[in-house]
């Protein structure tokens, strides 16, 4: 995939240490990052670009922000948006980026807000508090909504709760702008689904547990009150045996651009675990879990060649850059890792 790239890491600001998003160009061919500057945001945890490539949001303590994405890779802040609730933890757009979508780890709300034609931040159209409690678990007792996304047909909105170990599916159109719950995924008990990704032609979910350390396939088909979803498969996030006093959670998950890969990463273990992925039955194959040589991977970046990796590891405050050898199921480092203070997520995008 030819082009100019940039990355757009967000980090927590509290500490003095970073002023919230650095910027990257993206060597391809070394498979590196190279730093330019940094952008202030308060406590960028999660930052994403907009489908079409020209616009960044990210999580703010006053909301979110937007920023125009110009064609040289720099930053230009467009405006921001209260969400009125507590700090978010993760974002996403719809197809036509025509609604942001936030979760709300702290007070277990999804928030929906309308986009501008200019990428910037409107209204608030809708919102809903989850309710309810998960166990006694200290991790897990009441609601912490991790992620949100719209499904591929427009039709539902999608919500993991891993506080409550439950995937919360609303009925959500450009017409009545509310997200009315219609069905639910009800995951076992503990479990704490964190993040979900659709494949691109919409037939299959997949559905990471933090707790459970698991990735649990669906198939996923358009239905007039509902979507009709149906578990396939599940398969754990680490394929090593695990040190039984070891706590492993599993933390970020991604597809490579063609789709025949999944990426996941997982703490404690501090590994990167990647399948290869059928494009017809949706099912995955673990291939390794290797070590990231960092502490806590809470995000994992693709490199567009599709061979090359960054594991951003919050806890040791570092990026390190992987070349994957997927024939022979292993990976070496490709460049010398780079500090960042407390790195949370990436976006990688194409400027030109």
């Amino acid at each position: 995939m030819e082009g100019t790239y940039m990355a757009y890491v967000g980090s927590y600001s509290y500490t003095g240490k970073a002023k919230g998003i650095t910027v990257y160009d993206v060597d391809v061919e070394k498979g590196r990052f190279e730093k330019r500057c940094e952008v202030e945001v308060n406590n960028s945890s999660y930052v994403i670009a907009s489908n079409s490539g020209k616009t960044l949001y990210s999580i703010a303590d006053e909301g979110v922000v937007s920023f125009r994405i110009l064609e040289n890779g720099a930053l230009t802040r467009l405006n921001s948006a209260n969400i009125k609730g507590m700090r978010g933890c993760h974002l996403s757009t719809d197809a036509e980026d025509k609604y942001l979508f936030v979760s709300g780890y702290h007070d277990g709300k999804a928030t929906v807000l309308k986009l501008n034609p200019d990428g910037s931040i409107g209204r608030i159209v809708d919102g809903v508090f989850h309710k309810g409690y998960g166990s006694v678990a200290e991790r897990n007792f009441r609601p912490h909504i991790s992620c949100t996304r719209r499904t591929p047909d427009g039709k539902f909105v999608m919500v993991a709760d891993l506080g409550i170990d439950q995937v919360k599916i609303y009925r959500f159109n450009e017409k009545e702008e509310k997200l009315i719950q219609v069905d639910a995924i009800r995951c076992d008990l503990e479990s704490a689904p964190r993040h979900f990704r659709f494949s691109s032609d919409g037939r299959f979910i997949y559905l990471m547990y933090e707790l459970k350390n698991v990735i649990d396939v669906f198939t996923y088909e358009t239905g007039e009150r509902a979507p009709k979803i149906e578990r396939i498969q599940t398969i754990p996030t680490v394929n090593h045996v695990k040190d039984e006093g070891l706590l492993t959670a599993a933390c970020a998950m991604r597809l490579s651009y063609d789709e025949k890969y999944v990426y996941c990463t997982n703490a404690g273990d501090n590994v990167l675990t990647v399948y290869s992925r059928d494009a017809e039955t949706g099912l995955l194959e673990d291939l390794f879990s290797l070590p990231i040589s960092g502490v806590y991977p809470k995000d994992i970046a693709i490199f567009p060649d599709q061979r090359h990796v960054a594991s951003l590891n919050h806890e040791s405050g570092t990026i390190t850059f992987f070349k994957i050898d997927y024939e022979k199921k292993q990976m070496v480092m490709s460049s010398r890792s780079i500090e960042v203070n407390e790195p949370n997520c990436c976006a990688l995008v194409r400027v030109r």
